[in-house]
């Protein structure tokens, strides 16, 4: 973990996205948190992550996402690189499709 993120503010924001139990909360949540353009930006970062995991190609990432080869190469660097956030969500919302 990322001892410059560990702090206690980081962990209230992050104990109150545990709590949130549906879809419309995290709507209701994160549309009071975020403003648009950030939700967006978080929400584009994800896209991306999936299609870096899906091995799609820069190119066709651009294309279908509007992220930045700058905003692609961060979340690749991520990846291949961070923490495993991505990859644990990933791994947990395949199982959840099954």
């Amino acid at each position: 973990m990322n001892s410059k993120l560990k702090e206690l503010n980081v962990d209230y924001l992050f104990e109150a996205i545990l709590t949130l139990e549906t879809m419309d909360e995290c709507y209701k949540f994160f549309e009071d948190l975020c403003t648009v353009p950030e939700l967006k930006a978080l929400s584009q970062r994800f896209q991306v992550a999936k299609m870096l995991d899906d091995r799609k190609v820069y190119s066709d990432i651009v294309s279908e996402t509007g992220a930045s080869t700058a905003t692609i190469s961060r979340v690749n660097r991520s990846l291949n690189y961070g923490s495993d956030g991505y990859r644990i969500v990933f791994d947990r919302l395949e199982k959840n499709k099954k």
